[in-house]
């Protein structure tokens, strides 16, 4: 009899044993994520990204890549931990180094962009397919910045203009308000940096913005149009955005729909406007705690290793 005993309790073990692992190794879930306004360019040019995806600049950056960019919100680097100038070679700021992004970094003058005003209220929303913490660092490139040429760390400033730690996600996005810069014109670059602080990773970002004066498109010539989108344009682009990525998220991970994209499907470039005027730079946001997978994962594990012990337990008594 003790060793029926001891056979059950063995497998009983060996059926827990699967489950609480599951729980464990899963960790937490792997942020995902990419600008949609100001858009960028991985996004603009992903199947999700509407009429911009079928511009010459996202077309090259399809054709120089090998494949389209379905997986627009996983442009991400584990482990650099802020040694971003160490780890991310000049040239390829906007791939993240990465090969199946590589032509996100084709130096041109016509990517899809979006207008600005210097020093005006910037409103970014940062779509979020699973959303977790960090810190947001945004940088825009040098007044004599030339478009033609492969962006490099000497592009950007030393240090950001804004830095924003766990703005709040509403809607599938994180709002990240911020003051422009003053002193640009005409055609720049919106590189952002999400540091994650509860997962290893660190995502890059390209949003190609075109500040009034110097051309529309900068020292780089190009054909960005500037017509305000219409009330069809924005459905269009509602209806684009709600469009399911493909990319399928790590064990344990649940998504969240990406927010609405800005991007109008008649023209390659729109504006962002923002009533507020009220900088947010280097603020932390309060009233955010934990997200909704996090909760769901530690209530599970908990469950499993209550009901896992209690089941070893009455065997064991048998």
């Amino acid at each position: 009899m003790p060793r029926i005993r001891s056979h059950r309790s063995a497998l009983a073990a060996a059926a827990v044993t699967p489950l609480l692992l599951t729980v464990w190794t899963a960790g937490p879930a792997q942020a995902h994520g990419a600008p949609t306004d100001p858009v960028s360019r991985v996004y603009a040019c992903s199947p999700d990204g509407g009429s911009p995806s079928g511009s010459a600049a996202c077309r090259a950056a399809v054709a120089s890549s090998g494949a389209p960019f379905t997986a627009w919100d996983n442009l991400r680097i584990a482990n650099v931990n802020g040694r971003d100038r160490q780890v991310v070679p000049d040239g390829r700021l906007c791939s993240g180094g990465l090969p199946a992004y590589r032509g996100l970094d084709l130096a041109r003058a016509d990517w899809p962009s979006t207008r600005l005003t210097p020093g005006a209220a910037l409103a970014m929303r940062y779509a979020s397919t699973i959303p977790h913490t960090g810190t947001f660092r945004l940088y825009l490139t040098e007044p004599a910045y030339d478009p033609t040429k492969p962006l490099t760390w000497s592009d950007l400033p030393e240090r950001p203009f804004a830095e924003v730690k766990d703005p709040a996600l509403t809607d599938g996005a994180y709002r990240i308000r911020a003051t422009l810069p003053s002193d640009r014109a005409g055609r720049h670059v919106l590189f952002t940096i999400w540091q994650n602080s509860s997962t290893p990773d660190t995502y890059y970002s390209c949003s190609d913005v075109v500040f009034p004066g110097g051309g529309s498109s900068g020292s780089g010539g190009g054909s960005a149009t500037t017509s305000a989108p219409t009330d069809k344009d924005r459905a269009n682009d509602r209806t684009t955005a709600g469009a399911s990525p493909t990319t399928k998220p790590r064990a344990g991970e649940q998504r969240t729909p990406p927010a609405p994209s800005p991007s109008a499907p008649a023209a390659t470039e729109t504006p962002n406007t923002q009533a507020d005027s009220t900088p947010v730079a280097s603020t932390e946001a309060t009233g955010t705690g934990p997200s909704t997978p996090a909760l769901a994962g530690g209530a599970a594990a908990v469950l499993l290793l209550t009901g896992g012990a209690a089941l070893v337990l009455r065997l064991r008594r048998r």
